[in-house]
Parts: structure tokens; C-alpha cells; sequence
């Protein structure tokens, strides 16, 4: 897959609970995908799963979709719903 780098994903309100942390590290390889990131996350448990479903993404203050590449060394910002709009 290339070079790897870190990416930071921040979780914030109910992907935060589920996630069980606000932010954490992870390796990204060239090329890696944002849907292949959240796929990651989505492994670790069903709470995240079904956050992760309903989120929006954010790559250093940007909208993403799930077939974006994410460069190494980007900032995730993961956004539950909110309520109240």
C-alpha cells in the first residue's frame, strides 16, 4: 500500500460515548479511504457501528464522503447527529 502516516479522529458527542474516547491515533497507509477507516472503527462495536452509520466527517474542517483518500497526517472529525438542529 505505500507509505503510512497517522491520522487523528476526533469523536465527538455520541460517537465519543460509543467510541469510549474523544480522540485517538491511528496508522493510514497511502491511498486508505475514509470509508475503509470508519469500516475499522465499525469492527470495534456495534454502539460504533451504528454511530458511525449515521455521522458526518469532517477532514481538517472539510465535508468528506466515504470515497475520499485521506492524506496522512489529516485531522477526522466524526459528527454524530445532533438533536435540536
Amino acid at each position: 500500500m505505500g507509505d503510512t502516516g497517522i491520522v487523528l479522529i476526533r469523536f465527538f458527542a455520541g460517537a465519543a460515548a460509543a467510541a469510549g474516547v474523544e480522540e485517538e491515533k491511528l496508522p493510514l497507509s497511502n491511498g486508505t479511504r475514509l470509508g475503509e477507516v470508519v469500516a475499522e472503527l465499525s469492527r470495534r462495536s456495534p454502539a460504533l457501528a451504528r454511530v458511525l452509520t449515521a455521522s458526518s466527517y469532517l477532514v481538517d474542517g472539510v465535508a468528506a464522503r466515504p470515497e475520499d483518500t485521506l492524506p496522512a497526517g489529516v485531522t477526522l472529525d466524526v459528527l454524530p447527529p445532533f438533536a435540536g438542529g
